[in-house]
Formats: C-alpha cells, structure tokens, sequence
C-alpha cells in the first residue's frame, strides 16, 4: 500500500526535524518535503505533490493562510493541516472556509498528530476535540448581528472592504488598488473604527451580508 507523502512547512528547524522523527517512524507515512517560509511551502507542495501538508500559521514570507489560499486556488490535491498555538484559535472558522482539513495545537500528542494526518488523508476533517468549543463561540460571535455604521464608508473603504471579503492580503489589496500597503492597514483601522467591528473576519462577514461584493 502507498505510503501517505507529507510536506512540513515551519520557519523552525528543530521543530520540522521533530516533526519528521516522528512521521517517519510510521511505515505508512513518508515526509517528501520541507519549507521554511509560506513561499517554499506552496513550491514545495506544486513539485512533491503530497497528500498531506502539516503547516504552521506564522511563517515568514507568506503566512500558512496565505499559503492555503493560495494552493486551494490552484486546486492542489493536498488536505492541509494547520498546526499552530494557543493564541491562533481566532483563525480557526475562517481557515475552515479557506479550506483546511485540519487545525491542531502544537502541544498535541503525538498519536493525535498521526490520527489527524490520517484522518485527513481519509478525506475527513480534523479539527482537536479541546477546539471544538472555541470553533462553537466563533461561529456565535460571528452570527450576531452587526451594528450599522457610525460614519458612512467612503468609495475607497468599500473596495478595501470587498477585498478583505475576497480573502485578499494587505499586500495583496495594495497591487489590486494600486495604493500603499500602509495606506491599506489605514483604511482597515478606519473600517473597524466606523463600523465597531473587532477584526477582519467580522469586516468580510459585514460585507457579505450588506451585499457588498
């Protein structure tokens, strides 16, 4: 039987080195690549072709949601496993829309980590059991109806707006809109401020229900 190829993308050596120990000492599962920054990691997947990707969140270069948008958009095969820590559970709902089929803390246990990369592979979605409660308040948070606008949005907060909705990055907006990336991040600020909302997530939410995009 095929074994389960796997690519590790995490800026951290000792972590991936870690990380392939204990794959590998698996006689189903095989690490066929390594990346070190979200860059390397969507090459590495568009070349190895994996069937797993285990992929921390704050890489260097391209963030691992960058760099699973990125892949789900070019349709690669790969399930995509997000590892990360404590302080990233605000990600988990909108790495679930990017596409992710799992999101585990990186103090996991071992067997877990292995249950999840085959899981997975199974074409089943993995998210840690200690999760599931903060996956349940997110999508209430986010449920709630939102207040409307203190001020009105100008022209250009709007478009800003319909491309955070789209999933686009701040660099991302900046080369759409032509505009700085600076000036970006400022018109965010102005559209939480306007519209009393706490992060991106919310905006995109906004957006959608207001018809916006």
């Amino acid at each position: 039987m095929a074994k389960i190829s796997v690519v590790l993308a995490d800026d951290h050596a000792l972590v991936r080195k870690g990380l392939k120990k204990l794959l590998e000492m698996e006689s189903d599962i095989e690490v066929v690549g390594e990346a070190s920054n979200g860059l390397e990691a969507v090459e590495e997947v568009r070349t190895k072709d994996p069937d797993v990707v285990l992929m921390d969140i704050n890489m260097p270069k391209l963030n691992g949601i960058e760099a699973t948008r990125l892949l789900k958009k070019e349709k690669c095969r790969a399930k995509v496993i997000i590892l990360t820590i404590y302080d990233d559970r605000e990600y988990l709902l909108e790495l679930l829309r990017v596409g992710v089929s799992g999101y585990l803390l990186k103090d996991i246990e071992p067997h877990a980590l292995l249950e999840a990369v085959r899981a997975v592979n199974r074409g089943e979605t993995y998210i840690q059991p200690t999760l599931t409660r903060a996956l349940v308040a997110e999508y209430k948070r986010l449920s709630q109806p939102l207040p409307r606008a203190s001020r009105p949005l100008t022209a250009r907060e709007k478009e800003v707006m319909a491309c955070i909705a789209e999933g686009m990055s701040n660099i991302e907006i900046s080369e759409k809109l032509g505009i700085s990336e600076k000036t970006v991040k400022n018109h965010v600020s102005s559209i939480l401020r306007k519209l009393n909302l706490m992060d991106r997530t919310q905006v995109a939410v906004y957006a959608l229900k207001n018809n916006l995009v």
